[in-house]
């Protein structure tokens, strides 16, 4: 391909919009345009990196026994309401409807729809296990789409689907897969980590994150050197200790506390630690008010909480919502409360001697006890895991570090075909419900990763294995014919050899053409010029390497094919 015939142009200046390097470098190198919020066209240097992504996953899901199909993006929107899932997913969902009135929505993800699919291809034990999957557009509205192809509305995901006959195939299925998402991330050169993780809407018991870790990320992820523990900080879990357990229980004393509305001012006027208060915090779980109660030193996991209370919807209470509910802000607390729902984090029923609110304005209790002054409907692990926390494993510090979700994996379990009436018949001729788990990754947001983690001051620097080309062949010809007429027949030389090959012909400054070339990040550069002909030669030199070689030119092509050989694989 000639620089001067590519569609899509590089940016001299970086562009201001952008938020991450992946974004900026997207930008700055021509590889994307952005058409709206989330939704960008990918111009051809990008598409030829996106298609080697998606033949190594191929490589991956073949070699694991999957097979390659295609489901449509269009998706009634009954078969959401049958799994339940649509009023989990209506907001992200982009509907439509028919000109017989029926309504459709554009495929998120395509759990539905081929669990549907399998009831009319799947009847008995002997067509399992099976492995299928695709390579498809997602609609996703996503309220915030951020960081160029970090979060989308539009994006390519590859999901498969393992059907099995019980949970030990479901195992086998799983570690398969866990092991190609492994292989992918290795051969695409991007450093992942797997972390535990929930499953939300998805069902199941057990999910996995793969995880590049980086600053730019927007998950938070709990990690355990000591041990290895993993988990995102969605459902991590760390050694609690009672910091109270030992003290007796005194009796309960009401004290006023005008002006103290926050644990902070009341800690610090009572001369207590935080962890010697118990703080309220209000929720709604599903349309109805939640009173969570936690230790004051503690923040709650909104993930866990949800799972606790059993919601669907969770969202923390407005300040006109807390007083319709009839809690006081600042002085609440679950002791004498009725006609509420009351979750409490799972430490409190060993703490002892605790300051709450005494659920009248500017007054707060003494020695609270749970037990006897107050109980809960629900008493789970709602707290958040923070740095430095115990590890629940070994006792080792926890360490928080960020991180962009690459793939996920799930144990989906009967959640969709128990729903669905997925079955097949077992050896006894018995109906039973399909096994299933579901495997993403984005190939999207696979490729801005890969940028994030192979780039430098000067550009992109692609691993070869998904480099758009293996080579940028610079001329330095400016009105020399000598220097064109051998750029060209080199140009024609590596083409036939099958080498790919980026050729900047444009009529450009040396300094232009090098930028660009450590901007575009292809594996090797070779340049040709009045000086390198004089020598009878051609320079040739690797985008990670400060030094330059000359290669003779009756040998040019030979002395590109040794470089691209020798450079560092992914595999």
């Amino acid at each position: 391909m000639r620089l001067s015939q590519l569609f899509g142009k590089t940016q001299r200046q970086p562009p201001a919009e952008a938020e991450t390097p992946s974004h900026r470098l997207l930008l700055q190198a021509g590889l994307v345009g952005q058409t709206s919020a989330g939704v960008y066209a990918y111009l051809p240097l990008a598409w030829k990196v996106l298609r080697k992504i998606e033949q190594v996953i191929r490589d991956e899901m073949e070699a694991a026994g999957g097979q390659e199909i295609m489901l449509p993006a269009l998706q009634p929107q009954e078969m959401w309401e049958e799994t339940g899932r649509y009023q989990i997913w209506k907001d992200l969902l982009f509907h439509t409807v028919d000109r017989r009135e029926r309504r459709f929505v554009l495929g998120p993800t395509h759990e539905e729809v081929l669990t549907d699919l399998f009831k009319r291809h799947v009847k008995s034990y002997r067509d399992l296990p099976l492995l299928v999957y695709q390579i498809q557009r997602k609609f996703r509205d996503e309220p915030r789409p951020r960081a160029g192809l970090i979060r989308l509305r539009e994006f390519t995901m590859k999901d498969l689907y393992s059907f099995d006959t019980d949970w030990e195939g479901l195992d086998v299925s799983y570690q398969k897969m866990y092991q190609a998402y492994s292989n992918v991330f290795r051969r695409c050169g991007l450093p992942a980590v797997a972390v535990m993780a929930d499953a939300g809407s998805m069902g199941g018991r057990d999910s996995h994150e793969f995880m590049h870790l980086t600053e730019v990320g927007e998950d938070s992820c709990i990690f355990c050197e000591s041990c290895g523990y993993a988990a995102n900080a969605e459902i991590a879990q760390f050694r609690k200790e009672a910091a109270h357990a030992s003290e007796r229980p005194q009796p309960a004393k009401e004290i006023p506390t005008p002006g103290l509305y926050t644990i902070q001012d009341l800690a610090h006027h009572l001369k207590v630690p935080t962890s010697k208060t118990c703080k309220a915090v209000f929720y709604a779980a599903d349309g109805q008010p939640v009173f969570v109660a936690i230790r004051g030193d503690m923040e709650v996991n909104e993930t866990k909480l949800r799972r606790a209370a059993g919601a669907v919807d969770l969202h923390y209470m407005t300040e006109d919502e807390v007083i319709g509910a009839g809690f006081v802000p600042g002085s609440a607390s679950a002791v004498g409360l009725k006609g509420v729902k009351v979750i409490a984090d799972d430490l409190l029923p060993e703490e002892r001697n605790l300051v709450a609110g005494a659920n009248k304005p500017d007054a707060h209790l003494l020695n609270v006890n749970y037990g006897r002054d107050w109980k809960a409907d629900v008493v789970a692990d709602i707290a958040l895991a923070k740095e430095g926390y115990g590890c629940l494993q070994c006792g080792g510090s926890l360490e928080v570090r960020r991180g962009i979700e690459m793939g996920h994996i799930f144990k989906l379990g009967t959640f969709f075909s128990e729903r669905l009436g997925a079955t097949y018949l077992d050896r006894d001729g018995k109906a039973k419900p399909v096994i299933m788990g579901s495997y993403g990754i984005g190939t999207e947001r696979l490729l801005a990763a890969v940028i994030e983690a192979n780039h430098d001051e000067r550009g992109i620097v692609w691993p070869p294995a998904l480099a758009p080309y293996q080579v940028h062949l610079v001329s330095l010809g400016g009105d020399r014919s000598a220097v064109t007429e051998a750029s060209e027949h080199l140009y024609d030389e590596m083409r036939q050899a099958g080498i790919e090959v980026l050729y900047d012909d444009r009529d450009e400054t040396p300094g232009v053409k090098f930028n660009d070339a450590d901007l575009l990040g292809m594996p090797l550069r070779v340049t040709v010029s009045q000086r390198t002909l004089e020598k009878d030669a051609v320079e040739v030199k690797a985008r990670t390497s400060p030094d330059t070689a000359l290669a003779p030119r009756d040998r040019a092509v030979e002395a590109i094919r040794e470089a691209i050989a020798g450079q560092p694989a992914a595999e």
